[in-house]
C-alpha cells in the first residue's frame, strides 16, 4: 500500500479546458497529489482527459486519482481512485485495482468514520469543515470531527472544505496536517500563485510544528 504521509495538498479538480497550462501551474506551486473529480461528464468521456492529466502528474512525479470509478482508474493506469460513501466499497476496489493502489473513502460523521476504519483505504477525507458549493446541500462538519479523525487513524486524513492560503496556518496550528484544496485553486486568476501561497503557508505552519519522538 503506497504511503501517503507526507502528501500534504491535495487538488480536487473537474475536467476544463486549459487544464495544458492549469495543471503543471499547481503543481510547480507545490500541489502533491491530484485527483480528477468529475461529475457531469459520463466515464467514456473522462478517459481522455484522464490519461491527459496522469501523463502531465508523472512528469512532476504526483500521484493521479480518479474519482468514483475504479475501472475508470483501471483503464487510465490511474494510481488510484476515491470513493464516497454511495460508491463502489473500498474492498472492491482493493481487489479490482490490487494491493499497491491508493484507495481513498470519504468520511462526514463519526459514524462513517467508525465504519471506514476497518477498511483497507490508503486514506480517508473529514469534512467538509465548512458547507461547500462542491457539496450542495451537506452542512459543515466541524474541525472537532477532523482532529477526532485524525487522532484516531494510523493513516493520512485529509480535511475537505474552504482550505486557503488565509486558514491553512492555523489549520495545521490546531493540529490538521493534509488538506484538500479546491476553489482556492480551480477558481484562482493566477494559479501557480495561489497554489505557492497556500503551499508557503502549509510549509511555515508544518516548520514550527515540535518534532514528535520516535
Amino acid at each position: 500500500m503506497q504511503d501517503m504521509s507526507q502528501r500534504r495538498l491535495y487538488l480536487c479538480v473537474a475536467h476544463r479546458e486549459d487544464m495544458a497550462t492549469f495543471l503543471p501551474a499547481v503543481l510547480r506551486g507545490g500541489v502533491d497529489v491530484v485527483q480528477l473529480r468529475e461529475k457531469d461528464l459520463p466515464i467514456d468521456r473522462q478517459i481522455a482527459p484522464a490519461r491527459f492529466m496522469l501523463s502531465i502528474c508523472r512528469d512532476f512525479d504526483v500521484p493521479f486519482i480518479v474519482n468514483d470509478s475504479p475501472e475508470l482508474a483501471l483503464e487510465v493506469g490511474a494510481d488510484g481512485v476515491h470513493v464516497g460513501q454511495e460508491d463502489v466499497s473500498v474492498a472492491a476496489c482493493r481487489a479490482l485495482l490490487g494491493d499497491d493502489a491508493i484507495i481513498g473513502l470519504s468520511t462526514h460523521s463519526r459514524e462513517e468514520f467508525d465504519a471506514a476504519l476497518p477498511q483497507p483505504a490508503t486514506y480517508f477525507s473529514a469534512g467538509p469543515l465548512v458547507p461547500t458549493p462542491t457539496k450542495p446541500g451537506r452542512s459543515g462538519t466541524g474541525l472537532a470531527y477532523a482532529l477526532e479523525c485524525q487522532a484516531r487513524s494510523d493513516r493520512p486524513v485529509y480535511v475537505t472544505g474552504g482550505v486557503s492560503a488565509d486558514n491553512i496556518g492555523s489549520l495545521v496550528e490546531a493540529g490538521l496536517r493534509h488538506f484538500v484544496v479546491v476553489r482556492s485553486l480551480t477558481e484562482a486568476t493566477d494559479p501557480e500563485t495561489s497554489a505557492r501561497a497556500i503551499r508557503g503557508a502549509l510549509d511555515s505552519a508544518l516548520s514550527a510544528v515540535p518534532v514528535e519522538p520516535t
